[in-house]
């Protein structure tokens, strides 16, 4: 086990032409599912994308599959996802999961809890409305309001990809000092406050129980997810891409579907008990 261990945080290392074309066998990842986190992305990750944010679903067997994974791990399992925790909670619903939300701007250790912490302040107002306005730069753009955060969906308007982004340079050109951050996703551009990412988040979720001490494994699929693939050797964790082989990954998933596969087959594998 140390040694296949071992091989798989030296394909970290390899350039993205040569990172794995596949996800090695379940048994290869993890020694154990007692000393094990599992952090898991939503939209495009777990599940697949739609054409607007409202229009997602779990597939049939995803609910038991997680909640059997977060009782095989003592509860050390979390979603890290854009979405913030009412949005989560409400995919997921009647489920409620441990959470790094809103890009690390709100977080959920425990599953009685509301929240735990709350990194971001609300958005300037005035900024925000200027930013809202973007919307009607094109019909089909869509305008979800995250209250530290907006975001600008324009999966049904993907040729006013060019002009979204230009008008947000503009405004961040006209308030140079405001403390934002853009964020590109796939046919998305959100904007935050700045001084937290999922990252900071996950950096702050594995301090405390049930995730101290154990070896994270994250799966992600969007540019805002890189900075997560960043920190795993710090934490002697593994990353996995779904949909591209990121650099600096252990391994990727070409879709969702292969994701759910594989958590299922984690419970299956009689060595992770």
């Amino acid at each position: 086990m140390t040694s296949e261990l071992a091989e798989l945080d030296q394909k970290r290392a390899m350039p993205d032409e040569e990172a794995p074309d596949a996800v090695p066998v379940p048994h290869a990842l993890v020694p154990h599912l007692g000393e094990t986190a599992i952090l898991l992305d939503i939209d495009g990750t777990l599940l697949d994308l739609m054409p607007t944010p409202r229009e997602v679903w779990v597939p049939p067997g995803l609910s038991e599959t997680l909640n059997r994974l977060t009782e095989r791990t003592s509860g050390a399992l979390a979603m890290v996802s854009g979405r913030s925790l009412n949005d989560i909670d409400l995919i997921f619903a009647p489920d409620v999961f441990r959470a790094v939300a809103g890009h690390g701007a709100e977080m959920r250790l425990s599953v009685d809890n509301e929240a735990d912490d709350v990194h971001a302040p609300p958005m300037d107002k005035e900024l925000k409305r200027r930013l809202a306005a973007i919307a009607k730069l094109s019909p089909g753009i869509l305008l979800e309001d995250k209250g530290y955060s907006l975001a600008l969906h324009y999966r049904l308007a993907p040729h006013a990809e060019k002009a979204i982004y230009e008008a947000v340079s503009l405004i961040r050109a006209d308030l140079p000092n405001a403390p934002i951050e853009v964020l590109p996703g796939k046919f998305v551009c959100e904007i935050k406050h700045s001084g937290f990412t999922k990252a900071t988040g996950v950096r702050e979720l594995m301090k405390h129980e049930p995730f101290r001490g154990r070896r994270p494994i994250f799966i992600g699929d969007d540019v805002t997810d890189e900075t997560v693939f960043a920190i795993m050797p710090d934490m002697n964790g593994l990353s996995f891409s779904v949909g591209r082989r990121a650099i600096g990954v252990n391994g990727h998933f070409d879709a969702p579907n292969d994701v759910r596969a594989f958590l299922a087959r984690l419970l299956d594998d009689t060595r992770l008990e």
